[in-house]
């Protein structure tokens, strides 16, 4: 019972979060539609490590470290939202892609892991989410195979959910409709990414709001 009751509420705000549209989503949808299903599920697997990964440094103490020093947080919020900026300007400018360049020099046509865990690593919404969800709903006396459950089972829904977008995306009726729209697909990754990344720079001048 005292397990269900972490479990539950964390989950409850979690899940949502996850389905709503973000960098990570968008990410996905453009290696699938773009490099198809194995770039996609690649990238899931990227984000789905990033989630991984802010999930534990959030029970291993992250929310402490932010709220102690503030002035990391909006570092924090500096960074990622600069970023997603210049990927998106990367992705606007990319020439139309050729599907069968094996160029994995850039980061925008290169790596589709490293690709979806980098998005995910530089996206703040992300670590105000587990700072303030996960990290909050464990106590000193939390038991150790609870706090790898929940961790397990951020990357569990991660894998889930971005796998089905990557295979519905990639799939050949979609990728038939959208055959000669792949460059417009990268310009609108584009979009999406700068204009994510100025709204976090925006909110960045308050290093104590709400993502």
């Amino acid at each position: 019972m005292e397990a269900l009751s972490i479990l539950l509420p964390v989950f409850g705000i979690f899940i949502p979060a996850l389905l709503l549209p973000g960098p990570d989503f968008i990410g996905v949808v453009r290696s699938s539609m773009t490099r198809g299903a194995s770039a996609g599920l690649r990238t899931t697997l990227g984000v789905s490590v990033g989630l991984g990964m802010y999930a534990t440094l959030s029970l291993l103490g992250l929310s402490a470290v932010l709220i102690e020093y503030q002035w990391l947080t909006w570092a924090v919020r500096l960074i990622g939202g600069a970023y997603l900026v210049y990927l998106g300007i990367r992705l606007l400018r990319a020439k139309p892609l050729d599907l069968n360049d094996q160029d994995v020099r850039t980061p925008v046509r290169g790596n589709a892991f490293v690709f979806g865990f980098v998005v995910t690593l530089t996206n703040p919404k992300a670590i105000v989410l587990f700072a303030s969800v996960f990290a909050t709903a464990v106590t000193a006396s939390t038991p150790a195979w609870l706090m790898a459950l929940m961790i397990g089972l951020v990357m569990l829904s991660s894998v889930v959910w971005y796998s089905i977008v990557s295979l519905f995306m990639s799939s050949a009726p979609v990728m038939r409709r959208f055959q000669h729209a792949r460059h417009w697909i990268e310009r609108a990754a584009g979009v999406c990414f700068v204009a994510i990344g100025l709204r976090i720079l925006v909110d960045a001048r308050n290093p104590v709001a709400s993502p």
